[in-house]
């Protein structure tokens, strides 16, 4: 029953393949990529009548099967030639799988002619594993073609990629069973005819669906290939050895056996772990296999992920950068020069050894000579007496002296030499071509451009914190102003009232008073950083006016009215700086025996601080424009602060504060504070 199912499947199979041969003959397009196509799909309806009328197992079948195998993958290899018009861009890549399905080929040949029983298992198990080897990489092959493939051409791909998995799906699924358990599965040889007859279909329909199939092979895809096919061929030198082995190895075969894996295995570790290996395969598959040397697309996604992506282990912006421009080379380490005073010293590394730097540079000649020029510095050629006079003067020597010292990078921002970057030599030693200077130089200039942002960031920086501090010296300033201005006041009036003593209670009020502000600017002016302000509480307006009242009647006249007992929510340091900046504004605009008013009470739910007088008063247009702006005054000696910094007190306590003047009739400020909670849910 099995040879009969075998026999019809496969059957159908040639058929519907044969008539997919034939239709695709007709087609007006006959570009090479079809005509490949067409070869193909007769080599597999050959196969599949092979199998059909001679068996599955029949030399002329497994002949059949390595030409299937051969004429698809040249089918491949026509559509990438095409479209990269370039045969060594993927000969290299296709040859080995190709061989490995015709060595196959001939193993089974050599099987019909050695008669020697010893030998035909051997050559079986090692016929087996060259064609699971060849399997493998065709899948590999095909999972990075479409992987490579314009996004455009995806769609019209993908059917033909799906028919030619599951091809070499199943035949990878025949003889890995029967390399295993050392039987043919009649069902694995039933399910694979069945599934050549679906694949014939999809192909059809694929061919229908598109005219066009543009695939390219990417380095990825050559260097995985490449890797799996030098993996499977030193397996199967490994199983080949091993099998040789129980031949002739008599009673010490499991020793010996052992042996050949255990080293095979540690040799094969060991060359995936070098690193050499690994730049050597990329030198020799960029050199042999593409037309240029990068894979430009991943290059630049690799270098600004580096540079702008860090996440919160990341290495500083400036070690990053030295990294960046590193791994464009392989380079295994960096130095970033930086321009100072002296020349150009050394700043961030990356796995460079810092400690045999020389101290100080005197190298000024190679930053002129980078502005310059902006060349890329080939040490090798210096060394070697072959590089421009100009640029053998500008290196200074310890570079030179350094064996692994390679390239000098400059990093040039807006015609400005930023810095510099020294690399290492790669683990292949070669000499940079044009497409290097071409990625170093836009590279460095990239490079150049973030560092120049940090240190305009980092400069930012600063004049942010010296405006900072300015600010707060502004404020100082202002204070230091008013209490000069109220003892002043203080030791006129003390001439006329000096035997009053309600006067010299007042006095001295205002002398302790000014001495705590003293003490306050003092401490203020001591603090490097900005002050951590103090937190919102309860505080009793009431008292808090009838202090500051207090402390200021020795300089003016001021009267107290307070309806109810207020309770705000506000910083009472901060309150009392505000209560004193309108008193003193409000003294200075009165007359001298004309009383300031300041009063509190309760407004639409808030507490109300009114400080009014009754002096020349203020323009609308000046309140709107200038009130509130710094350094603007109508006092021939103000500062314009005080006002300034009242208005971001009240609003950093959460409050507000509004004015109404009129010229020649005084001028009211008052300030809404919120509620403290409690009092609040009382009311």
């Amino acid at each position: 029953m099995i040879a009969a199912l075998v026999l019809w499947s496969h059957a159908l199979a040639a058929l519907l393949f044969g008539a997919v041969a034939l239709s695709q003959r007709g087609q007006p397009r006959g570009g090479l990529p079809r005509r490949a196509f067409v070869a193909a799909l007769a080599a597999t309806a050959m196969w599949a009548l092979a199998v059909a009328g001679i068996g599955p197992d029949d030399i002329s079948a497994r002949i059949a099967d390595s030409v299937r195998t051969v004429a698809w993958l040249g089918f491949m290899l026509a559509l990438v030639r095409r479209d990269r018009h370039s045969g060594a861009t993927v000969t290299a890549v296709y040859t080995v799988v190709m061989a490995l399905a015709a060595l196959s080929a001939c193993i089974a040949v050599a099987e019909t002619v050695v008669k020697h029983p010893a030998a035909l298992e051997p050559l079986r198990a090692t016929r087996l594993l060259f064609w699971i080897m060849a399997t493998l990489g065709a899948l590999v092959l095909m999972q990075h073609l479409y992987q490579s493939a314009a996004a455009a051409a995806r769609g019209a791909v993908r059917l033909a990629i799906v028919a030619l998995s599951l091809m070499w799906g199943a035949d990878l699924a025949l003889v890995a069973a029967t390399y295993v358990t050392g039987i043919e599965w009649g069902w694995l040889v039933v399910a694979r005819g069945g599934t050549m007859a679906g694949i014939a279909l999809l192909l059809a329909t694929a061919a229908h669906r598109s005219e066009d199939w543009p695939l390219a092979l990417s380095r990825t895809a050559a260097l995985r290939t490449l890797s799996v096919i030098g993996i499977a061929l030193y397996a199967g030198v490994t199983a080949l050895l091993t099998k040789v082995a129980g031949l002739v190895g008599g009673d010490n075969v499991r020793p010996i056996q052992t042996a050949i894996v255990f080293g095979a295995t540690a040799a094969l570790l060991t060359l995936v772990s070098t690193p050499w290996l690994s730049a050597w395969a990329k030198v020799k598959i960029a050199k042999h296999l593409f037309s240029h040397r990068y894979d430009y697309r991943a290059e630049w996604q690799r270098f600004t992920d580096t540079l702008g992506r860090p996440d919160e282990r990341a290495a500083p912006l400036a070690q990053r950068v030295v990294k960046a421009v590193a791994d464009l080379t392989d380079s295994p380490a960096g130095l970033l020069l930086v321009p100072d005073s002296s020349g150009i010293g050394a700043g961030a590394a990356w796995h460079w050894d810092l400690s045999s730097l020389p101290s100080a540079g005197d190298d000024a000649r190679l930053v002129t000579y980078l502005a310059d020029s902006g060349r890329i510095v080939e040490l090798d050629a210096v060394r070697r007496d072959a590089a421009a006079a100009a640029e053998a003067a500008a290196v200074p020597q310890w570079m030179l002296d350094r064996a692994d010292a390679w390239v000098i990078v400059p990093l040039i921002h807006l015609d400005a030499v930023v810095g510099a970057i020294l690399l290492a030599r790669p683990p292949v030693d070669r000499a940079l071509d044009w497409e290097d200077f071409d990625l170093l130089r836009v590279a460095g200039r990239q490079a150049a451009s973030y560092l120049a942002e940090e240190r305009s960031h980092s400069a930012l920086a600063d004049a942010e914190r010296f405006d900072e501090f300015n600010r707060r010296f502004a404020f100082i300033l202002h204070d230091l102003k008013n209490m000069v201005s109220q003892l002043s006041l203080v030791a006129r009036n003390a001439e006329r009232h000096a035997d009053n003593p309600a006067f010299r209670a007042d006095m001295v009020a205002t002398l302790k008073d000014s001495a705590d502000r003293m003490q306050t600017l003092l401490g203020r002016l001591s603090q490097r950083g900005t002050p951590a302000p103090e937190p919102l509480r309860p505080v009793d307006v009431g008292a808090l006016v009838q202090r500051v009242a207090t402390a200021r009647r020795a300089t003016h006249p001021i009267v107290c009215r307070a309806d109810g007992v207020p309770i705000a929510s506000a910083q009472p340091g901060r309150l009392e700086t505000v209560l004193g900046h309108l008193l003193q504004n409000a003294t200075e605009a009165s007359a001298a025996a004309e009383p300031v008013l300041l009063s509190t009470g309760v407004v639409d739910g808030q507490i109300a601080i009114e400080v009014a007088d009754k002096g020349h008063g203020m323009s609308p247009a000046f309140v709107r424009d200038q009130l509130f702006r710094p350094f603007a005054s109508t006092k021939p000696n103000g500062f314009g602060i005080g006002a300034f910094e009242a208005r971001q007190l009240v609003e950093a306590m959460d409050g507000t504060i509004t004015v109404t003047s009129r010229e020649g009739e005084g001028t009211v400020f008052r300030v809404l504070l919120p509620m403290a909670q409690a009092m609040g849910a009382a009311a």
